[in-house]
């Protein structure tokens, strides 16, 4: 399987493709969530199942990739906050965390769109980027903000999402993969 991404710069998608391609990742950003931790409590493992497997951060980082900087970064920023509208997750303690976490997955997945780097280089810096990002608003939180989240969490955070990391690591450049080799055959 060839994991580079198109070898030439992609066409920029018009708003309308853009705005469609944010609708839909917000949406499979809300859904995917809910079938985990439905998943957790069917199994007696708990919400935590959607700590584990990350399951927010695929579709933000896909449509990042796919569609660009906006749509990522908006997609990001507005799936938590739909989220915790319509099913009170994430918490409201975290709901700033997250909408600052997967707008810079979504920002720097779609700067990484055009990057001539193979895949696997390219998530890795896109996940690196947005968990450093995570790290400075958890530390925003609580040092200017005097929030109740633990500097821990950080860490553990991390720590807990390494099996989400290595999901993203085999389903996104193989469905990118797909998806270049489809729009190939076009």
């Amino acid at each position: 399987m060839n994991t580079r991404t198109l070898s030439h710069k992609s066409p920029a998608l018009s708003l309308k493709a853009q705005t469609v391609a944010a609708l839909i990742a917000v949406v499979a950003a809300v859904i995917l969530p809910q079938i985990f931790h439905f998943i957790g409590a069917v199994s007696g493992l708990g919400t935590a199942v959607g700590e584990v497997f990350l399951p927010m951060h695929l579709p933000v980082i896909l449509v990042g990739m796919m569609a660009g900087p906006v749509a990522g970064a908006v997609s990001g920023l507005l799936a938590p906050a739909v989220s915790f509208a319509l099913s009170g997750m994430p918490t409201a303690l975290m709901l700033p965390i997250m909408m600052t976490e997967l707008c810079a997955y979504g920002l720097l997945a779609g700067l990484m769109k055009n990057s001539k780097m193979p895949s696997f280089p390219k998530l890795l810096t896109i996940q690196l980027g947005g968990r450093l990002i995570r790290a400075a608003a958890v530390l925003l939180s609580v040092y200017a903000f005097n929030s109740a989240i633990a500097v821990s969490t950080i860490w553990m955070s991390s720590v807990k999402g390494l099996f989400g990391l290595v999901l993203q690591w085999s389903l996104i450049p193989l469905i990118l993969y797909s998806i270049e080799r489809s729009a190939n055959h076009e």
